[in-house]
């Protein structure tokens, strides 16, 4: 058995796409995923199982779609694919404590690439790297310009957004005895 994490985007926020992770958690152990947990309510989600990682997400989409009506994307990552992605958060310090991860469903275009890198805006920064995009935002992310739904509108695809305490959390939870 291997371990995973998956990150749902855009559930119970806002009234919306509302699952308790309590049937979230009956639904895919009801459908095989093993020591299956969950850690607050926006959609993080740690289990083991045998599949390999594309069959697991689009597993994960279509038993929300089926269970609940709605899609939901799901992007699936291993216990060593999210502790990479903490280690190389280039922000130093305070900047590193306060940083953002936005998970991106797939790797940008070179084209999509070059557009976003052209863009700034004050007291903001962010870095791509493969399908992760590391941010700063130093009047809190509540306030950002570049925040998820702008890196989803300017690359085109789905994308979830976790700050450093809650990847942290997901990586210790994900060492399952």
């Amino acid at each position: 058995m291997k371990t995973f994490i998956a990150l749902l985007r855009g559930i119970n926020v806002g009234g919306h796409k509302k699952i308790k992770m309590a049937d979230l958690r009956a639904l895919l152990t009801g459908d095989g995923l093993e020591c299956v947990q969950t850690y607050i309510q926006s959609g993080n989600i740690i289990f083991q199982a045998k599949s390999e990682t594309n069959d697991l997400a689009d597993r994960i989409m279509s038993l929300i779609k089926n269970s609940f009506g709605f899609e939901v994307p799901v992007m699936i990552y291993t216990t060593e694919q999210l502790e990479n992605i903490i280690k190389n958060c280039p922000f130093e310090g305070e900047k590193r404590a306060n940083s953002y991860f936005t998970l991106l469903q797939n790797s940008p275009t070179r084209a999509k690439r070059s557009e976003l890198m052209g863009v700034s805006f004050p007291d903001e920064e962010f870095h791509l790297v493969d399908s992760c995009i590391y941010s700063f935002c130093a009047h809190g992310y509540r306030n950002a310009k570049l925040n998820n739904n702008y890196f989803e509108k300017k690359l085109e695809m789905a994308a979830t957004t976790r700050n450093l305490k809650t990847m942290r959390k997901l990586l210790e939870m994900s060492q399952i005895p």
